[in-house]
């Protein structure tokens, strides 16, 4: 039966916008126009509103040839609104304000079905530069060549099309400015500690990494009621950061002396923390973390990216005896189509706060500074405005 939705003038058009786009790994991006094509089967053509910078866009910037793919459009934090859709879409109309996310959720799969998974396997998670469903791209320079999708989201483009998979209809009364950023890191770890952990009043937290998603992850473990919430960072400026988002302790890992960060917590703790969260990726902070996890209950969550290659040993003969768990998580566990929008109530409630996340807002001409103030250190999340 053919699809009928309330269409836009652009709609089964090209338009042409402003889109910041990496041509080399590393150099500064580039403002250019750009074209962006209409949405085919099961997708909508979006117009950003604002989005934010994540530790992954600063990544793949980086990355050299081969994994790193150019010319490409990053950006994967982001609210918009829905200026055209495809056919076979259900359930959204033109002007409908939506957040796209990095995981599918199709809805049909054993995996979407189950509340134990939030990895779709018809799906599957990986940072493709092309669509799901057709392997090609949407956007082209004005000369006609091919520009690179990011995440099935690219959101460093004032118009951009995603799969209606990633697709999550939104709240319109949640400014714009905070919504974004419950597209990844925030989500991630409030997630972590709501879904994945499943943290309970009084229990007592670790969180190895005070960035975006560790801060997350305490913010969470906060809003739950843990009584104790340790945060462990080199960079001792965490501590007055985190203490906003719940952090009662702090441990400088390179202040240890002559114990490890684990036995040190454990000291602190008398046994060990209930819930331990290593959200940097580094294989020596995920054995510290197993190791400072309380035995018999403990449960330790791998939120950090490390490289492909990385590896970590645990010994069978203390993962038996112990009777701790440890567990790897995308998305902090949340299903996006039904979580994400929990978390825009809870924060709507005045539950959930996101704006300590917010260090700095912009206009798109300033996207250039933004990288800059996350190299540097200086932000959490900085929000570029579109302003179209």
């Amino acid at each position: 039966m053919e699809q009928k939705h309330e269409s836009s003038k652009t709609a089964g058009k090209p338009i042409r916008c402003r889109a910041a786009v990496a041509r080399k790994a590393g150099e500064p991006l580039a403002i250019e126009e750009i074209v962006v094509a209409p949405p085919k089967s099961y997708e909508v053509r979006i117009r950003i509103i604002c989005t934010s910078l994540c530790n992954s866009d600063i990544a793949f910037w980086k990355m050299k040839e081969p994994d790193g793919q150019f010319p490409r459009i990053l950006g994967h934090e982001a609210v918009g609104v829905v200026e055209s859709i495809g056919e076979d879409v259900e359930g959204l109309t033109v002007g409908d304000t939506v957040i796209p996310s990095i995981l599918a959720d199709c809805g049909e799969c054993a995996d979407c079905k189950s509340n134990k998974s939030n990895q779709c396997s018809k799906f599957p998670f990986e940072i493709s530069p092309w669509m799901h469903r057709d392997g090609t791209s949407r956007f082209s320079d004005t000369n006609g060549e091919t520009l690179y999708h990011f995440a099935y989201i690219s959101s460093f483009s004032e118009y951009t099309v995603v799969d209606i998979t990633h697709i999550t209809k939104l709240d319109s009364t949640i400014p714009p400015n905070r919504a974004c950023l419950l597209a990844c890191g925030v989500s991630t770890g409030v997630g972590a500690a709501w879904k994945a952990a499943n943290v309970e009043a009084n229990s007592t937290v670790a969180i190895f990494g005070l960035g975006i998603i560790g801060l997350g992850v305490a913010e969470g473990a906060r809003i739950r009621g843990a009584k104790r919430i340790i945060g462990v960072d080199v960079n001792p400026e965490k501590f007055e950061i985190g203490k906003k988002f719940g952090i009662t302790d702090f441990v400088n890992s390179k202040d240890c002396g002559s114990k490890s960060t684990s036995e040190v917590i454990i000291e602190m703790t008398k046994g060990g923390a209930d819930y331990c969260f290593e959200t940097v990726g580094i294989p020596s902070l995920i054995n510290e973390a197993f190791a400072c996890c309380r035995k018999g209950w403990g449960k330790t969550i791998v939120l950090g990216v490390d490289p492909p290659e990385s590896q970590y040993n645990i010994s069978s003969l203390v993962m038996l005896h112990s009777g701790k768990s440890i567990m790897g998580v995308l998305f902090g566990g949340l299903k996006p189509k039904t979580d994400i929008a929990m978390l825009a109530k809870s924060y709507i409630k005045k539950e959930l706060q996101l704006d300590g996340f917010v260090t700095d807002e912009m206009e798109f001409e300033d996207i250039n500074k933004a990288f800059n103030l996350f190299l540097e250190g200086k932000s959490l999340r900085s929000v570029i405005w579109m302003n179209i």
